[in-house]
């Protein structure tokens, strides 16, 4: 559907590689108590094969398969480290231990799509482990990545140095402030796999890499025990349950978003109605991937909480329809675009852009093009005060003529019996309206908002022309929102509109 991000998660490719670099090293058992040494650390490494319904981000399709990772022990008594994005939305888990035959069930415990890390247990006790590496962690250091790329069930270890201990870890499938660059290559498979020192001790958890800068990345030792015990007591952490990737504005102009390759049952996602194959635009009011990184979703989850309430706009390209709902809150709704329906009406090729007002509370998505903006409040001639925020490629032709698109979106506290009915204020456009043909009335909703509005047709013989007055379910305070469409090619901007507008009070 959208481009490829140049930063590979390791577990996604279709195909299988070999390892190259320091030759593998030969299985071997824990010291009586403790951890496996050097010579051990493939005993204590795990492929792991996650089953379940996945949606493919590169063609669109969701179908059941399976994927292909690694991950290795922290115990004896089966508790293993991998990716998030290795085992989230598994169906069932199949794990075979330092590349034997032997097939063992195991169960997620907690996991973290912002961490990109997960903590399962394997049935079974007995099991080599490793232990972490104690003291700094220093640029130059020696490392080794271990781990089995996909689609083949032998071991691989390739050799390294540490490039920056404290590198930036803003990727598509993660956003963590302790990430670990080296050189060690991993490759498709390798995703959760341990990066270890000169001793067997682990370094960092392997999880992403740019082939064509030769940078691989692991998350730092630090980041990954400060949440191991969380997550082993099966409590997820900055985690709606989301097996995510970010999706950057593309060259076509496509909008940027997270895609949901998998959801967690059970989970926030899950409750909302998030599926797999979905593409979540904006939480919050804040739009997501504008870089092509997973930060604005995972900042927004760190302010709000896992536990919050926080609004959601979703793309279903199966449908090719909009929603809008909640986490923790209501449900997915398709969004009533106004003379289109539920449908988003396709992608026009044209980049968005959202636009805030003066106060920040107010918030919607126009075309890049709109780029005269006006968001300071006014008082209308009743005395009401609203606050504003309006777009056009010229704001006084837009309110001069019909010959110019544009969008407003006004908000004022619903004190009175008049704020409360739609139609008073349609009767207060009654100037403009008049000029128009008659209007198409009907209901709104998208799954935050509820109201009514107007579309109208043949306005001074150039424009269509919507009106749309919503509330928030406690009816608090009235959203009123316009749209002046000059031309066929602006139409597009009404389903960007209602699908993006937002206030905060």
């Amino acid at each position: 559907m959208r481009r490829a991000s140049l930063l590979t998660a390791a577990a996604l490719a279709g195909v299988v590689l070999l390892a190259t670099g320091l030759s593998a090293c030969t299985a071997g058992s824990s010291p009586s108590g403790g951890a496996t040494d050097f010579s051990g650390v493939q005993s204590a490494t795990i492929q792991i094969e996650s089953e379940g319904t996945f949606a493919n981000p590169d063609n669109g399709q969701t179908e059941e398969q399976a994927g292909l990772g690694s991950g290795f022990f922290i115990s004896s008594d089966g508790l293993a480290i991998t990716n998030n994005h290795v085992v989230v939305g598994a169906g069932t888990m199949k794990v075979h231990v330092g590349g034997g035959d032997t097939v063992y069930n195991a169960q997620i415990l907690g996991s973290s799509e912002c961490l990109d890390l997960a903590v399962i247990k394997v049935d079974g006790t007995g099991f080599p482990f490793l232990a972490w590496q104690k003291g700094d962690i220093a640029t130059g250091e020696e490392v080794y990545a271990a781990g089995f790329p996909l689609g083949d069930p032998e071991f691989t270890l390739t050799k390294g140095i540490v490039s920056k201990s404290a590198a930036q870890g803003q990727t598509a499938w993660a956003s963590i402030d302790q990430v670990i660059e080296h050189d060690a290559k991993i490759r498709p498979g390798n995703s959760g796999g341990p990066l270890v020192n000169a001793k067997g001790e682990v370094v960092g958890v392997n999880y992403a890499s740019v082939a064509e800068l030769d940078s691989n990345f692991a998350i730092h030792r630090d980041a990954a025990q400060a949440v191991v015990q969380q997550l082993t007591d099966k409590t997820d952490v900055q985690s709606l349950g989301v097996n995510a990737q970010a999706l950057p504005l593309d060259s076509a102009g496509a909008a940027s978003g997270v895609w949901v390759s998998s959801v967690k049952a059970g989970s926030p996602a899950d409750a909302a109605g998030i599926l797999p194959g979905d593409v979540l635009l904006r939480m919050a009011g804040k739009s997501l991937a504008a870089k092509g990184t997973l930060q604005e979703y995972c900042d927004v989850i760190r302010t709000q909480g896992t536990d919050g309430t926080i609004d959601v706009d979703v793309y279903r390209p199966s449908e090719d329809a909009l929603y809008r709902g909640q986490f923790n809150g209501k449900a997915l709704t398709a969004v009533t675009v106004p003379g289109i329906g539920a449908s988003s009406g396709g992608d026009d090729g044209r980049t968005y852009t959202t636009i805030t007002d003066q106060s920040g509370a107010l918030s919607m998505e126009v075309p890049s093009d709109w780029t005269d903006v006006d968001g300071a409040p006014f008082t209308s001639d009743t005395g009401r005060k609203f606050l504003d925020l309006r777009a056009s490629t010229n704001l006084q032709q837009f309110s001069d003529s019909w010959g110019t698109s544009g969008a407003t979106l006004s908000a004022s506290p619903a004190t009175d019996e008049a704020a409360l009915d739609p139609q008073v204020i349609f009767d207060s456009y009654a100037s403009l309206t008049a000029q128009c043909g008659a209007p198409k009335a009907d209901a709104y909703s998208d799954g935050v908002y509820t109201g009514q509005y107007r579309y109208y047709s043949g306005c001074g013989g150039q424009s269509d022309y919507v009106i749309v007055v919503a509330y928030p379910a406690d009816t608090s305070y009235v959203l009123v929102v316009t749209v002046a469409i000059a031309s066929q090619a602006d139409l597009p901007a009404i389903e960007h509109v209602m699908g993006s507008f937002a206030a905060t009070f």
